[in-house]
């Protein structure tokens, strides 16, 4: 897999392992580009993401491995970022990187894919939810703040499926997410979860490349086994519905390679 965009280290608190096992396995896996976007911080459920104080040790540290590595892979820098109103923060919204992921983790701060709470499921219309979710998408979107749409589909994660159309609930998030020029990655976290699957979907998928909507690659990955994991499944999923190139980053300028 070419480009690896989304992966995190030990200071989001429920990842392991050292940054370099991370990168030695993505150069076993023949990777050429490989990201680290760890969570960035923000005034709400601080047990999962790593502090404000902790910003400059966290960059600092994947800019020693990008200058140590240099000669074998390209290291880039990026942060993925919750999208929650009223806990949107203007230090990880500027920051010196590469791009910024922009994600959905929280439904009216309901951590919806946090196994600690999915309990909650059981009181809740799975259509709302599923709309909620997207509206959500849509408005992460029209920020305009991000370079990255982080796993579209998130909300199929325990694979709490709406009885609605998934294209007709996403449209108004893919179209806004078309109109902010973003891209989309593959995420292949899905394939470790419940539903199985990449994020997004494939019926998604397709709907994306019909409206030219740039995608990029993501193991997601929290253990370095995690690495490329699904690598070649989600690189035959981008083939499938027509994409022969995925997009890099390098201090918020996008580029496209081939794969």
């Amino acid at each position: 897999m070419i480009a690896d965009l989304h992966n995190h280290t030990v200071l989001c608190n429920h990842a392991e392992g050292e940054i370099e096992q991370y990168i030695e396995k993505a150069i076993e896996n023949g990777t050429k580009y490989f990201g680290f976007s760890d969570h960035a911080p923000m005034n709400f459920d601080p047990k999962y993401r790593m502090s404000f104080e902790q910003m400059k040790k966290y960059e600092s540290a994947v800019l020693d491995a990008k200058e140590k590595y240099k000669d074998k892979i390209e290291i880039l820098l990026g942060y993925e970022v919750d999208f929650l109103k009223g806990h949107m923060d203007e230090r990880v919204l500027t920051p010196h990187v590469d791009y910024l992921i922009g994600s959905v983790h929280f439904i009216d701060e309901w951590g919806f894919d946090n196994p600690e709470f999915i309990g909650r499921y059981e009181n809740e219309d799975i259509d709302v939810i599923w709309q909620k979710y997207f509206d959500a998408v849509e408005e992460m979107a029209k920020s305009k703040l991000f370079d990255i749409v982080g796993h579209l589909d998130l909300i199929k994660v325990f694979k709490f499926m709406p009885k609605k159309e998934i294209t007709s609930i996403a449209k108004n998030a893919l179209l806004a997410i078309k109109e902010a020029d973003m891209v989309l990655e593959i995420n292949m976290s899905g394939y470790r979860k419940p539903v199985a699957e990449a994020y997004p979907s494939l019926s998604l998928l397709k709907e994306a490349c019909m409206l030219g909507i740039p995608i990029t690659f993501g193991s997601d990955a929290h253990k370095p086994e995690q690495v490329g994991l699904f690598g070649r499944e989600v690189e035959e999923l981008a083939k499938s519905v027509g994409y022969t190139q995925c997009a890099i980053f390098r201090n918020r300028k996008r580029e496209f390679v081939n794969f």
